[in-house]
């Protein structure tokens, strides 16, 4: 891939100690790994690696531990989880450095896997201080980062060794920065953006940068109710940011400059309460009862947004179109994501989507396969689509 160094460029690893940073910040409950699609997506990774005699130590964070080591934020449980996606042994170390970690990794046969202790038992790690980046380095010979979703956090076993090892992107990081090239970085044109979710505050770096990048902006959620109202139009008791009608319309206007569209609801699904199977009807954006709330878009919303994916070559979509937790509010969501998987499995869309309530939409849906890509990464992916580098990636460049 150009501009990073990837496995291909690794050489040879037989007997060398290779430190993998990789995401295992997994959902565990009753000391068990109840979804292991990060595990999984590592996989590839580590067993090239290993299949080619590497040692394999694995470096990752659990939780946000507060007060240094705890049972809690461990991550001997997921351990055991990965040596069963792996189908092979995974050893633990009690700690990331030091002589627990020195002597794990000293016993080490080629093709051997071991997973360190949380790195966030150390303060030094989110520091990232020098004299622990050091620790963490004198256990290995060459740096492996395979964990984008961390990319966004200069930390000592995100960022710092890079700085102290030959260092690489793995497999997973190469598959989403070749992705999120292909959404936004090179794209073939037109690109079209759907950004949803339920408020603008947490999206105007994200929105300003689109503006500028994409064709079309297609806006959903309860965040186009703010848009709605910077517009003069009474969205009722629906979720809205009225202190933010300034922001939306400054947007509005850098998008007109761009020649970028912004796509608003034309109607929406209005209901007096939220809840499952709650009392609803679909009206004119312009006839939102005062006692009303939009809790989706309508049908003539859904045809306009199917209709600019038909136009699009790539589509770069983060966040619902409507509150698709709950019936019958996800039909919207589910519409326009079906459309979007079918053009893709057509060949005649990239698409790549991001962020957890996507994630979970799609996969509601029942289309997160078909997408061309689709990030687990969460603040990460969202920061590169708001256009900041990530110094993680930073430090990958060639």
């Amino acid at each position: 891939m150009a501009g990073f160094k990837t496995l291909d460029d690794i050489g040879a690893v037989s007997g060398k100690r290779v430190l993998v940073r990789v995401d295992l910040n997994v959902p565990v409950a009753d000391g068990k790994v109840t979804d292991a699609t990060r595990i999984e997506r590592i996989a590839p990774t580590i067993s090239e690696l290993s299949g080619k005699g590497a040692k394999v130590i694995l470096l990752a964070h659990f939780g946000r531990p507060k007060d240094g080591p705890s049972a809690e934020f461990s991550l001997e449980p997921i351990a055991r989880a990965t040596a069963q996606v792996l189908g092979r042994p995974v050893r633990f170390a009690a700690d990331c450095i030091g002589d627990k970690a020195a002597e794990a990794v000293a016993a080490m046969k080629d093709g051997d896997v071991l997973l360190l202790e949380n790195t966030r038992f150390h303060k030094a790690e989110e520091k990232n201080e020098p004299a622990f980046t050091e620790n963490l380095a004198a256990n290995g010979d060459i740096y492996v980062n395979d964990a984008f979703s961390a990319a966004h956090r200069a930390h000592a076993s995100t960022e710092g060794l890079a700085h102290r090892l030959p260092a690489y992107a793995g497999r997973t990081m190469q598959a989403e920065l070749e992705a999120l090239e292909k959404g936004l970085g090179n794209p073939v044109r037109p690109v079209v953006a759907i950004v949803g979710g339920a408020k603008v505050s947490t999206k105007i770096d994200l929105l300003m940068n689109l503006v500028k990048k994409v064709d079309a902006l297609v806006i959903g959620g309860g965040m186009a109710n703010t848009f709605l109202a910077a517009r003069g139009t009474d969205v009722g008791k629906s979720l809205c940011e009225h202190d933010l009608a300034g922001t939306a319309k400054q947007i509005m206007i850098e998008a007109a400059e761009a020649g970028c569209a912004i796509i608003l609801p034309a109607d929406g699904v209005v209901a007096k309460e939220f809840k499952a199977g709650a009392a609803s009807e679909t009206v004119a954006i312009a006839d939102v009862p005062a006692d009303g709330m939009i809790l989706d878009v309508g049908a003539k919303t859904v045809k306009s947004v199917t209709d600019w994916i038909d136009r699009a070559a790539t589509l770069v979509w983060n966040g619902p179109l409507g509150a698709f937790e709950i019936e019958p509010f996800d039909h919207a969501t589910v519409a326009a994501a079906k459309h979007a998987a079918a053009r893709t499995r057509e060949g005649k869309l990239v698409s790549v989507a991001g962020g957890g309530d996507t994630v979970a939409a799609l996969n509601h849906a029942g289309v997160a396969d078909d997408f061309t890509y689709v990030s687990t990464a969460g603040g990460a992916f969202l920061e590169w689509m708001e256009g900041k580098p990530l110094p993680g990636v930073e430090v990958l460049k060639q």
